[in-house]
């Protein structure tokens, strides 16, 4: 998992930029970003998005999150909308250098995680019991077997 001192301190080495450098440049005290890169101090909200605005990344990235730089929104943006959200336009962009061992994202971590598949699991088997969930797969297999 990489947290956000660790992508704080990749971010700043990849502008080839000192701490006081960097302190300047975005009006922080001369010890703050020793201390945000060394964890012994998170950065407050207002400073996460000042960071995350000078390096050209998402906060989601920032705190280590996920591996998507410029992805701005949440996971839950649109989630309780009738209709799907549109989907946003990509820009094109660099591929992220791949993660080193042993490293990933928390979300990587909830995912991969075997009380989560079984519970994703049973769910998804409950819906799927349900009325709306036997219509719905009588509609798929009218679908499939219509082509």
């Amino acid at each position: 998992m990489v947290t956000m001192a660790q992508r704080i301190l990749e971010l700043r080495s990849e502008r080839g930029l000192s701490r006081p450098a960097l302190s300047a440049a975005l009006g922080f005290s001369r010890m703050a970003v020793e201390k945000f890169e060394t964890g012994r101090q998170t950065p407050t909200q207002d400073q996460q998005e000042k960071l995350a605005s000078f390096f050209g990344v998402s906060v989601l990235y920032l705190r280590g999150e996920n591996n998507d730089r410029i992805r701005m929104d949440d996971w839950m943006d649109g989630a309780f909308l009738d209709q799907p959200a549109p989907a946003p336009e990509t820009p094109k962009r660099q591929k992220p250098a791949p993660a080193a061992a042993g490293e990933g994202t928390m979300l990587d971590a909830l995912l991969t995680g075997k009380k989560f598949q079984e519970a994703l699991r049973g769910t998804v088997l409950e819906v799927l019991r349900s009325p709306e969930g036997q219509e719905l797969l009588a509609k798929a297999v009218r679908r499939e077997m219509g082509k």
